[in-house]
């Protein structure tokens, strides 16, 4: 346990933080599968750039690393082209 009055702060805005940051990862992961299940184009060309704005915002802020940020949206943008008129 820590015993410095910064450390135990350090202990309680990094809970907040971790909670913060998981809520947020976890809204995006739901979306993705809600878009996933899209089977019309016309729809997933609508939704599309709200998934990748969504996607962009928590890799901006270190939510998500920019890699698999880029992997999702890679994988959205192949959804969207893959799917039939």
């Amino acid at each position: 346990m820590a015993n410095h009055k910064s450390a135990k702060k350090r202990i309680r805005s990094s809970a907040r933080k971790y909670e913060h940051n998981r809520y947020y990862a976890k809204t995006m992961r739901n979306a993705l599968r809600d878009f996933r299940a899209i089977t019309s184009k016309e729809e997933a060309a609508s939704k599309m750039s709200a998934m990748v704005s969504m996607i962009d915002k928590l890799a901006k802020r270190h939510i998500i690393h920019r890699n698999k940020a880029s992997n999702l949206k890679s994988e959205v943008m192949l959804q969207v082209n893959k799917l039939q008129a």
